[in-house]
C-alpha cells in the first residue's frame, strides 16, 4: 500500500527505510491503512489483482481472484482446447488467463451478474482481449459446444457464511459465494446442463467426493480431482 501511495517500488522503499513521505502520499497511506483496519481487503484498496501473467482490476462486483483458481487455466493449458467456456467469470480472470496463454482458444465467459460482467469486459478491454473472449450474461449458453468448461461457482454452504473472515463477508459479493444449504446447489445444476466436452469445477475443501458423484450420476467419466497447494482437492475433472 505505502509503495502505491508513493509511487515507489517496494524495493526501493526497503532498501530506503529513512526515505522521507510526501504529504500527499502520506494522506493516501493513511487512508489506505484506515481501510485495512476495517478489514477491507488489499485488493479492494489497490483496485488490482495479479493471476499467473495478468493484471486484472477488481471492485466489489466481483471475488477476488484466488491463487487456487489459478489450477482452472493449468487444467486448460494441458488439454489445449480450441474453444472453453468459463462459468461464473466474475472480474473474467480465468477466462482472460486462459485467452492469455492459449491464444489460439476462443473463449467464451459467462456470468449470472451484469455489474461482474461489466468489469470483465472492461479488464478484457485493457488487456486488448476483448476481440478474442465473448462475455454472455447467463450459465450454460443454450444451444453451443465447448471442448473444456471451465467453473467457480458459489460453493459454501449458507451455514458457513457467519463463520468466513471479515474480509469475505463484509466485502465481497454473497451471491458469488453460496450455493444453498448443501454448497453443491450450483454445481449441481452446471453438471446438468453441460454438453459434451472437458469439465472442471473449482469446489469447496472437503466437497471433491460429493462432486465426483454428481458429475458420474450426469454421465460423465474419466473423473479425477486435483489438489492445490495446501494440499486440498480443489478441482474435479470429468468428460462426457
Amino acid at each position: 500500500m505505502l509503495a502505491v501511495a508513493t509511487g515507489r517500488e517496494r524495493a526501493t522503499l526497503i532498501a530506503d527505510p529513512r526515505a522521507g513521505v510526501e504529504p500527499a502520499a502520506a494522506r493516501a497511506f493513511g487512508d489506505m491503512v484506515r481501510r485495512r483496519l476495517r478489514r477491507e481487503p488489499v485488493a479492494y484498496i489497490l483496485g488490482r489483482r495479479w493471476f499467473r501473467e495478468i493484471e486484472l482490476t477488481v471492485d466489489r462486483r466481483a471475488l477476488i481472484p484466488r491463487p487456487e483458481t489459478e489450477l482452472l487455466v493449468e487444467v486448460a493449458i494441458e488439454l489445449e482446447p480450441r474453444t472453453v467456456l468459463d462459468l461464473g467469470t466474475g472480474s473474467g480472470a480465468v477466462a482472460l488467463a486462459i485467452a492469455t496463454e492459449l491464444p489460439h482458444a476462443r473463449v467464451t465467459a459467462t456470468d449470472t451478474s451484469a455489474a461482474a460482467l461489466e468489469l470483465a469486459r472492461a479488464n478484457a478491454q485493457r488487456l486488448s482481449l476483448d476481440d478474442r473472449v465473448g462475455f454472455v450474461q447467463a450459465s450454460v449458453p443454450p444451444g453451443e459446444r465447448f471442448e473444456l468448461t471451465v467453473a467457480n461457482l458459489p460453493y459454501v454452504r449458507e451455514d458457513e457464511w457467519d463463520g468466513l473472515a471479515p474480509e469475505i463477508t463484509g466485502f465481497e459479493p454473497r451471491e458469488a459465494l453460496v450455493a444453498g444449504p448443501s454448497g453443491l446447489e450450483a454445481i449441481e445444476a452446471v453438471a446438468g446442463a453441460a454438453g459434451r466436452g472437458a469439465l472442471a469445477l473449482e469446489v469447496g475443501a472437503g466437497q471433491a467426493p460429493a462432486v465426483a458423484a454428481l458429475v458420474g450420476e450426469a454421465g460423465f467419466g474419466e473423473i479425477e480431482s486435483r489438489r492445490d497447494l495446501a494440499g486440498i482437492e480443489r478441482v474435479v475433472t470429468c468428460r462426457r
